[in-house]
């Protein structure tokens, strides 16, 4: 299998390129090199390469910062998805296009299943959902995967934003905003399960469990042993420019039944990456 991987300079990506050069030859892709709202970068670099798979991992992922540039994010996310799907699709090889929890108004009180209407409140959601339709409509052997609250190596995440924060002595994380969190590593584990059925259509893929960002905040501190107290607040006290889903818990039943991949718990993934970061 040869894979070209468009934004292989993030933590996603990275990822990626690690598990799948287990297959074959892999070309990783990504600015400065290579824009993704460039479509004829885009469609040169995947003829010259001839992948018989194409994963976009590349997007703008500044939620606050998209409701001052809206026409970047969507430049990026629903544009440029656009571009790589042409792409892949004059090559004849199947797309994979990451997406969002942010595609939800976290308004549900139960896991979204993928099938599930979609209400994005921020431009980031909106943009995001976007490129799920125009990756749709470029290909029809596409495969969108959504998660939410992902962490891995070498990223600047929520992981590492709380272990450095844990220099204070206090810290005061939001309640009231539940999801998922989601370790890279097993978010590229269940693409490659995807991948390998053949999978069409609309997956999430989250670790299993859901949590505030405040419980998360103290199994992070806790698995690190660190003695900061961490207070409990509404997302009401920060000032922030886009809306965030309150509940955007993913269901996840689906990539199971195509795969047979089951997530493992949420609390066993960040475990591991905590001895791994180390």
């Amino acid at each position: 299998m040869r894979t070209l991987i468009f934004g292989a300079k993030g933590q996603l990506g990275r990822e990626l390129l690690a598990r799948f050069e287990e297959a074959g030859p892999v070309l990783g892709a990504d600015l400065p090199e290579v824009d993704i709202t460039d479509a004829v970068a885009v469609a040169e670099l995947c003829e010259s390469f001839g992948p018989n798979l194409v994963v976009n991992a590349a997007a703008f992922t500044d939620v606050d910062g998209a409701e001052d540039r809206p026409e970047a994010a969507f430049a990026v996310n629903e544009q440029g998805a656009a571009h790589v799907a042409a792409a892949a699709a004059r090559r004849g090889a199947p797309v994979v296009y990451y997406s969002t929890d942010f595609v939800f108004d976290g308004r549900a009180t139960t896991p979204y299943p993928p099938d599930a209407p979609i209400a994005p409140l921020s431009v980031y959601g909106k943009s995001k959902a976007a490129g799920e339709a125009a990756t749709r409509a470029a290909h029809q052997h596409s495969c969108i995967i959504r998660t939410a609250w992902l962490y891995g190596l070498g990223g600047n995440n929520f992981v590492e934003k709380i272990l450095r924060a844990a220099a204070r002595p206090e810290l005061r994380v939001v309640e009231d905003e539940i999801g998922s969190p989601t370790y890279v590593r097993d978010l590229v584990a269940a693409t490659w399960a995807l991948v390998h059925h053949r999978a069409e259509g609309v997956f999430h893929a989250v670790n299993a469990g859901a949590c505030s960002r405040y419980a998360f905040a103290c199994e992070i501190l806790s698995l690190a042993g660190s003695s900061t107290r961490v207070h409990p607040c509404s997302a009401a006290e920060f000032e922030s420019k886009a809306a965030r889903p309150r509940y955007a818990v993913l269901d996840c039943a689906g990539l199971t039944a195509a795969t047979g991949y089951v997530m493992r718990p949420w609390q066993e993934a960040l475990a591991a990456y905590m001895q791994e970061r180390t």
